[in-house]
């Protein structure tokens, strides 16, 4: 597993952001399972994947590995456990479009928490992207944001704002390994799920989606994220994480036909120019 290690930030951001785009279609998926139940579910299969990362990655080490990320690792899954709630609940009751949308802020809010917690400048092209990324997600899905329910998208606001301080924990900490505190996350939304979950009864349907929510599309996407985000800018960060506000709608539109507007198209070039933009800033950017 030290393959992931050697992988540049940017292509590791990339796929993660790819695999994470999966989470709305597959909670949509779920047949019978409350919330709870598919944030418990989610937690299980996701626990078992880092597990299996680790002792996969640093087999007799592990135990030390965990040890030596210590408070910072305890911290980042407390953080990022509660934007698995948010991600989870916001799904079910508002559109997949407003919450990749609300997700997508991740750029504004790594950018402004990078300059001030870790000193980092943003460039002419990073902020010209920035502004160019921001001007895609509103036009793909201006349509529908009005659509979705006011509590929905204020509980999604909780995680780019969780993501982006979960970043900073990890850039402040990039002489450790992180992925640890996704064990911890793990482990904290276990808890949530099982005290609020009123039956532990699941059909066989059910438990195959929460293992795709739990594994390739939570397990993997966050540990590519994390050992990224490690050698890569908080900014650029934001950007290449556009591509789950890119693909997240389009799974729903090919699968549950959920037709989207022509704007999400037009959004979508949009945010491909800005990612393309941002790969010529070479000076403020670490990959």
């Amino acid at each position: 597993m030290q393959i992931f290690y050697k992988i540049p930030g940017y292509i590791l951001l990339l796929f993660g952001g790819f695999c994470l785009s999966w989470g709305g279609f597959i909670i949509r998926s779920f047949e019978e399972a409350t919330v709870w139940q598919i944030l418990l579910l989610r937690s299980v299969f996701f626990m078992i994947a880092l597990m299996f990362f680790l002792i996969a990655t640093y087999k007799k080490n592990t135990i030390k590995i965990i040890k030596d990320a210590g408070f910072p690792a305890v911290l980042g899954g407390l953080v990022m456990s509660l934007s698995f709630i948010a991600f989870v609940v916001s799904m079910s009751i508002t559109t997949v479009a407003n919450v990749v949308f609300i997700i997508s802020t991740q750029t504004m809010f790594l950018a402004i928490f990078g300059y001030f917690y870790l000193k980092e400048k943003v460039s002419l092209i990073g902020s010209s992207s920035i502004f160019l990324a921001m001007s895609g997600i509103l036009i793909m899905v201006g349509d529908s944001i009005s659509t979705g329910s006011l509590f929905g998208n204020l509980v999604a606001l909780v995680i780019p704002i969780n993501f982006a301080i979960y970043v900073m924990i990890i850039r402040k900490n990039s002489n450790l390994d992180m992925v640890p505190a996704m064990l911890y996350s793990g482990i904290f939304s276990l808890i949530y799920g099982a005290i609020l979950s009123k039956s532990f009864e699941f059909t066989s349907h059910d438990l195959f989606m929460g293992f795709l929510l739990g594994v390739p599309q939570l397990a993997l996407g966050f540990i590519c994220i994390t050992i990224g985000s490690r050698t890569t800018a908080s900014a650029t960060v934001g950007l290449l994480m556009l591509m789950e506000t890119l693909c997240g709608p389009l799974w729903v539109w090919l699968f549950l036909n959920e037709i989207p507007p022509i704007s999400v198209f037009i959004g979508g070039a949009v945010i491909i120019s800005a990612i393309i933009l941002k790969s010529f800033d070479k000076k403020h950017s670490k990959t």
